[in-house]
């Protein structure tokens, strides 16, 4: 992959990160259980680690981050999970059930890319936390733990 793919992927990936932090803003507003609430916002504050650390790689190979706010995507985004999230803590954790699977795909892919090793290791720790969250996300929605709390 050339710099100028690299720079755009990593483009890409930084604005999945920031529309993913304002979709957990919104899915935690409408969380009642501390917990919960909790656990989403140490989410939030990864893909937060994750915006700060592409955003340096991305300045080091002679990019720019994007801004911090949500691109079109993120506002469709933000807006579902604010709208699932009206429901209460279920609807909420469906709305960041879909997002966590999208910023998983994205980052799924991310691991094919032929790019400097020390970027790769930056891809897969995000993945890590990526797939953590998603299963943290599916066995709360299959155990209903908020019912439980």
């Amino acid at each position: 992959m050339n710099k100028d793919e690299t720079i755009k992927n990593l483009k890409e990936l930084v604005q999945l990160d920031i529309d993913a932090v304002h979709a957990y803003d919104e899915a935690i507003d409408g969380i009642d259980e501390n917990s919960i609430r909790e656990q989403l916002a140490r989410f939030r504050e990864d893909h937060q680690r994750h915006i700060t650390e592409l955003s340096a790689v991305l300045r080091e190979n002679g990019g720019t981050p994007p801004e911090y706010s949500p691109d079109f995507k993120g506002y469709l985004i933000s807006g579902f999970t604010s709208l699932r999230s009206i429901t209460g803590t279920s609807g909420a954790m469906k709305a960041m059930q879909s997002n966590e699977k999208l910023t998983n795909k994205k980052y799924r892919d991310a691991e094919g890319w032929e790019v400097d090793p020390a970027i790769k290791r930056i891809i897969f720790e995000n993945r890590e936390d990526e797939r953590r969250h998603l299963a943290f996300i599916d066995e709360a929605i299959e155990k209903k733990i908020w019912e439980k709390v």
